[in-house]
């Protein structure tokens, strides 16, 4: 199969290149540079250029472009970059996937498109869109995706939750703190944290690109969820710190600002409903299992 990515010098790109390229898949990128090796074609989003070489004979297209939502504090521009580095992207690439026939498009999206009024209800793909920022840049990034959808293309929408990685991702900015003995809970601990370990989010990925029965919203969450408080003790055993501390909502509005309440103090109860009827099996079926896998220590 040859599989054309975008975005794929990020955390889960990178992965996803290795992973196509060890089962035998040819692998091009998308780069918005001047292209260094043979199987990289520049393209410009911004100015809607694509070069016209990059999605010849393509089986798929993976779109894993988008600024990190936690990278910094939400400004009034910063908010925008969020939508622009999703949508512009979307946009072009479905675009650019319809007119050349490619029959598959695998676009990220996130789980926080439930919203932030979910609570303890548990949701799946046939939950509709909630309230929120991040609710409505997820809607409008999978939205972007019509032009390669109405064209016929099989278009896969990955709903994110937090990647678990050894390296890279919110682990990197926890595993320090717990190692200072800084860890616990934030905020009340009964909103859920939704997760995925890096090893699945790339091998579902995978298995939508060589299922043709996937199609539409996939949950890309670990199977059994877990609440802040617990996701919390989880990664204190997976260190082999205590989490003893409590970081109150306001301080967490005061430290990182509306971020606190969209993606922090409030998440879904999100299971991945799409993956396992098609019969997808996780690897890191539990939190216990995917912290062990990213920190290096067993699970417990």
């Amino acid at each position: 199969m040859k599989v054309v990515i975008a975005g794929s010098s990020g955390l889960i790109g990178t992965a996803l290149v290795a992973a196509a390229r060890r089962t035998g898949h040819e692998v091009s990128r998308l780069v918005r540079r001047a292209p260094a090796a043979p199987d990289e074609f520049a393209w410009d989003p911004a100015r809607a250029q694509l070069d016209e070489r990059a999605l010849r004979g393509a089986d798929a297209v993976v779109n894993l472009c988008g600024a990190g939502i936690a990278a910094r504090r939400w400004t009034g521009d910063y908010k925008q970059l969020l939508r622009d580095s999703r949508i512009t992207p979307t946009d072009v690439l479905s675009t650019a996937v319809a007119a050349a026939g490619v029959p598959t498009l695998i676009n990220a999206s996130g789980a926080h498109y439930y919203g932030l009024d979910t609570g303890d209800a548990v949701v799946d793909e046939t939950t509709p869109a909630g309230t929120g920022f991040l609710a409505t840049l997820c809607r409008d990034w999978e939205a972007a995706t019509a032009p390669a959808t109405a064209a016929g293309t099989r278009t896969v929408l990955v709903r994110s939750a937090v990647v678990l990685a050894r390296n890279g991702g919110m682990l990197s900015m926890l595993r320090p703190l717990y190692w200072l003995g800084l860890g616990g809970r934030l905020g009340s601990g009964r909103q859920y944290t939704p997760w995925i370990s890096l090893d699945d989010e790339v091998a579902a990925i995978m298995f939508a690109l060589t299922h043709p029965e996937v199609s539409g919203p996939v949950n890309a969450v670990g199977p059994a969820p877990v609440t802040n408080a617990e996701f919390n003790r989880a990664l204190g055993r997976a260190v082999h710190r205590p989490a003893p501390l409590v970081v109150p909502g306001f301080a967490l509005r005061a430290l990182v600002g509306e971020l606190a309440d969209e993606g922090i103090l409030h998440g879904p109860r999100a299971i991945p409903a799409a993956l396992e009827k098609a019969g997808f099996t996780f690897a890191h079926p539990t939190i216990g299992a995917a912290l062990a896998a990213a920190v290096g220590s067993r699970a417990s």
